[in-house]
């Protein structure tokens, strides 16, 4: 069935979602003091694409059919394998708090970039605006990452830009029309499967350890990454996008870095500057002013 408006059961579901997508950088960030990050990667997708496929086996929703959509999912898939490998090794440079700054630059990246691949996207002086507005947080806390800089946050803020910016390629492959219309579990699957398959190799390459001898803190951590973040948040996501209006949808996700920010203060003990919370501003206000009047439906918003 399909709703004209957001209702009380959307709007609970997308604060929930909101939320936890809030959380997951910091997730990340205190469990890699006993799980290195591309490992912790490895984990949390395989149990994620576990999980979905079961997910799928009792829905029977098909994975394997063939319908054209294999080039463009691997395409999909590796970029996304990208994004977390950026996001859980630049958070072993840089804070949770700077890396959602940095990270929610995805929508901007899919502003600039849409209108070279489809010219009847052109942007309206409101969305240029925008673009202004963003860019110009990203420049705020780039200037105070340099003028305050420690061992390794530059490169900590490059990765995250990075993760942004895979996370908006995405978003264009995931548009394109051999993947406009399959299920959500599939285009999921393409995204969560390719990086379970990438992530281990990566992490092998890398030399880190492997092991399975962790704190229930630290698996705890892993499941609530995989079951929830990557697996039943982002179908709910899918779920909501296809039952509400897509705009009043995407207008929650930019409560995302609030919650990043405010759970980075309270559970990690991080305080971030008022040059990094004008940043944050600027970046939220930009992308908004982006993404007003748009119709199309986003990808899911993640970390």
């Amino acid at each position: 069935m399909r709703h004209d408006r957001l209702d009380q059961r959307a709007m609970l579901l997308l604060l929930a979602c909101c939320a936890f997508w809030g959380l997951q950088q910091i997730l990340i960030k205190a469990t890699l003091a006993e799980i290195p990050a591309l490992w912790q990667t490895s984990l949390r997708f395989a149990a994620a694409t576990a999980a979905l496929m079961l997910w799928c086996h009792w829905r029977g929703v098909p994975l394997w059919q063939r319908d054209g959509s294999l080039r463009a999912g691997l395409l999909a898939g590796l970029l996304f394998a990208t994004e977390f490998l950026l996001i859980y090794l630049g958070l072993m440079h840089t804070t949770a708090s700077r890396m959602t700054v940095f990270l929610y630059t995805s929508p901007f990246w899919v502003a600039l970039l849409v209108p070279l691949r489809v010219p009847t996207e052109r942007l309206a002086p409101l969305q240029w605006l925008g673009l202004v507005v963003a860019f110009g947080g990203v420049t705020l806390a780039f200037a105070e990452g340099l003028l305050q800089e420690k061992e390794g946050q530059l490169l900590g803020d490059l990765m995250a830009l990075g993760a942004g910016l895979a996370w908006g390629l995405t978003t264009l492959v995931l548009r394109g029309p051999s993947m406009a219309n399959l299920a959500p579990e599939k285009t999921l699957f393409y995204q969560i499967g390719a990086t379970a398959l990438v992530a281990p190799v990566v992490s092998w390459w890398w030399g880190e350890p492997w092991r399975l001898a962790y704190s229930a803190a630290a698996w705890g951590s892993v499941a609530a990454q995989a079951l929830l973040g990557a697996f039943i948040t982002y179908l709910t996501w899918m779920w909501l996008l296809r039952h509400y209006p897509a705009t009043r949808v995407a207008s929650f996700a930019f409560l995302t870095p609030i919650f990043g920010l405010l759970f980075a203060v309270t559970l990690l003990g991080e305080r971030p500057s008022m040059q990094l919370l004008l940043a944050l501003a600027g970046v939220v206000v930009g992308i908004g002013l982006v993404n007003r009047g748009r119709t199309r439906s986003p990808s899911p918003a993640k970390g």
